[in-house]
């Protein structure tokens, strides 16, 4: 587990010392994460930027929203300017207040040390839809590289330390479009790179490829490495997972219907974080199991206006890792469907930890699970800032919202991988 490594007691005195001393002269500055900040988004590639310069950044669980505190180089200062993000100078005194206020609240520091390599899981070919991750990063100026199937069963993930996975099916179906779109040329097209890497990697299905993709993704996260995933990705890879060496769909996605027990053979064990849900195999329904709530083949009436979810608030000296995942400006975040959009709390597997969620209802958003030395984050829905974002809609606009809380859930994750390993405390 990670936990926070300042010894504030000690660096209290120190400080305190400098500044009787009469060192006023500023050495570091703090990016705000509050109400205060001109750009939250570009805030985080300000901090990854740090990293890649070898500058370590003090994250400031729950102090103004999650702030971040580095060395003022002149690079950084004039980065954060040019990216129109807020900063406070930071002298001795004001730094000892800072340390102060943490000590005394709900708050704690993790030291950053190294940027993350990135990994988006994305298809080579256009889609008619769009990435919010690849979106966001792009915005905030954070490097990735764009991974897909062949760098997959290349065994290329051990190059890279984070990966995210977004509207994919690793259950071969798919994405359940065939009853809508699959005589569009995108559908059509998308078919015939399956069937290309199907063909090259020798695997006798669509479905059983993906599901050798979603195994040594599997093998990744084991390994140590970080999983986010969005939408789709979270229960179909699960899914795969559990239905290894079954067939689970039908006739238009492997020439053969699915197996009648297939369901009931299903191994939750090699799922990560679902259990005990059923599947719907049917090619027409746009569903794949009750893991998603309200069903996307027949969602519930609802309305941006009224869709949201609550945060939790975590004990940041105790449990550091949730706390740096949900730290945010606002405990209340609008809604947002996908083809995914909440998962039933009855499916959770009893280790996965709730970050988000819907109060008094089934609905979860957000959750978070280890597997060996790998951890797995889900967040459901397709578009922060597009609450349905139909197939075919344009890209959302990221500068006309520099400071939504539902993007920065998807950057907390970026920075986790960062962060120092501590033994847990007691």
């Amino acid at each position: 587990m990670m936990r926070s490594n300042s010894p504030a007691i000690r660096r209290l005195a120190l400080i305190l010392l400098l500044a009787l001393a009469g060192t006023a002269q500023a050495q570091k500055f703090l990016v705000p994460m509050d109400q205060s900040q001109k750009d939250h988004l570009k805030a985080y590639g300000v901090a990854f930027g740090a990293l890649r310069q070898n500058v370590t950044v003090e994250w400031l669980l729950n102090y103004r929203g999650g702030s971040f505190l580095m060395d003022a180089t002149p690079r950084l200062v004039r980065d954060a300017q040019v990216k129109g993000v807020t900063t406070e100078p930071v002298d001795a005194a004001t730094l000892a207040d800072i340390l102060a206020t943490i000590e005394s609240g709900n708050m704690d520091i993790v030291m950053l040390e190294k940027a993350p390599r990135i990994a988006v899981y994305s298809p080579p070919n256009k889609q008619p839809w769009d990435d919010a991750v690849t979106m966001v990063l792009t915005y905030a100026e954070v490097p990735y590289t764009t991974i897909y199937d062949e760098e997959v069963l290349g065994n290329d993930l051990g190059k890279f330390d984070w990966l995210h996975l977004h509207h994919e099916d690793f259950t071969g179906q798919r994405g359940k479009f065939w009853n809508v779109y699959r005589n569009a040329s995108w559908y059509i097209e998308q078919e015939q790179g399956f069937l290309a890497m199907t063909q090259k990697f020798g695997y006798p299905s669509v479905p059983a490829m993906k599901g050798a993709v979603a195994w040594a993704i599997r093998g990744f996260v084991a390994k140590g490495g970080f999983l986010f995933a969005m939408c789709s990705a979270t229960d179909t890879w699960d899914i795969a997972l559990a239905a290894q060496g079954l067939d689970i769909v039908d006739i238009p996605f492997d020439g053969s219907p699915p197996d009648p027990d297939g369901e009931s053979r299903l191994d939750f064990s090699k799922g990560v974080i679902f259990e005990n849900y059923q599947l719907y195999s049917d090619p027409a329904i746009y569903e794949y199991s009750t893991i998603d709530i309200p069903n996307s083949a027949f969602p519930a009436v609802s309305t941006a206006e009224n869709d949201y979810f609550t945060l939790f608030e975590f004990a940041a000296k105790y449990d550091p890792v949730p706390t740096m995942l949900t730290q945010s400006h606002v405990g209340v975040i609008k809604g947002f469907m996908g083809q995914t959009t909440n998962f039933r709390r009855s499916v959770l597997k009893k280790s996965v930890v709730i970050l988000g969620e819907r109060e008094e209802s089934e609905e979860v958003r957000y959750v978070h699970g280890n597997l060996g030395r790998g951890s797995i984050t889900l967040l459901g829905g397709h578009d922060p800032e597009d609450y349905t974002h139909a197939v075919g809609d344009p890209p959302t606009n990221l500068a006309l919202h520099p400071n939504s809380p539902g993007y920065r859930l998807i950057l907390n994750n970026i920075l986790f991988p960062a962060a120092r390993k501590k033994e847990r405390k007691t």
